[in-house]
């Protein structure tokens, strides 16, 4: 019994000092991102280093940074034209889905990464898609789920950038994600991987927080804190609104 515990220490021991070989030192351009009146997207610098512990192993280094939004819930509708009219047709629920998501990468996923630690991870566009119980809604639930990434990518809250992480000297990354300007409030988690062989050997999070600010900040604590308020406030600056295009609207005709 003894001798099978001293194995078993000894092969914990080897796997955790394989696993310290390689990690990361991570640096943001910025850890907050604050969305005001002005706000048109933003450029964000991720960049690091690969530290180790002893020499550097055989193979070639891989670098993946993922950058994700709030996870959200949705529903996919399929349109279908119907007596000359499009029309919502089958829908398929999605418990959750990456309000943003970029993967930027070294190189070309399906090359330096295995479909294993893909799943193990989360690291692909379609892998951080949870449609759990969605197979029960509709037979081709991939379809739906193929669409959602054809429109977000289309609309830049989905990036696929393959190539864009330079590593130099197997040592120093970087990369630059943009951020559109539609951007849901909330914490973006920030993950870097490092891969030999298609494995992922390493592994650092960080969070970048991205929050409304100044009256953009105001008018939505507000709509939660006081609805009646901003209820009636949005409605005073409509009539206001409507007043004012009408009256223009005369003065015009009568010049």
């Amino acid at each position: 019994m003894m001798r099978l515990f001293l194995t078993v220490l000894i092969c914990m021991l080897g796997l955790t000092a394989a696993q310290a070989e390689e990690t990361v030192v991570l640096g943001l351009s910025q850890d907050k991102v604050s969305i005001t009146t002005r706000f048109d997207g933003s450029n964000l610098l991720i960049f690091g280093a690969v530290k180790r512990e002893t020499i550097r192993p055989e193979g070639p280094l891989d670098v993946i940074v993922t950058l994700a939004g709030p996870l959200q819930p949705l529903t996919v509708r399929r349109k279908e034209r119907r007596f000359g009219i499009w029309v919502n047709a089958e829908a398929v629920p999605l418990s959750a889905a990456p309000s943003f998501y970029a993967v930027s990468s070294t190189g070309p996923l399906p090359d330096i990464l295995k479909n294993t630690d893909d799943l193990r991870h989360t690291i692909t566009i379609p892998r951080a898609i949870r449609a759990i119980g969605a197979t029960s809604q509709a037979e081709d639930v991939d379809n739906f789920i193929d669409a959602l990434i054809r429109i977000r990518m289309a609309n830049k809250q989905f990036q696929m950038l393959e190539g864009a992480v330079r590593l130099d000297e197997d040592t120093l990354f970087r990369t630059e994600i943009t951020l559109p300007s539609a951007l849901s409030e909330g914490a973006y988690p920030a993950r870097i991987f490092l891969l030999r062989s298609g494995e992922v050997v390493a592994r650092h999070d960080a969070v970048i927080n991205v929050q409304k600010e100044g009256i953009e900040r105001a008018l939505f604590e507000m709509s939660r804190q006081r609805p009646l308020l901003y209820g009636l406030m949005s409605l005073a600056i409509a009539i206001a609104a409507g007043w004012g295009a009408s009256a223009a609207f005369r003065i015009i005709r009568n010049s």
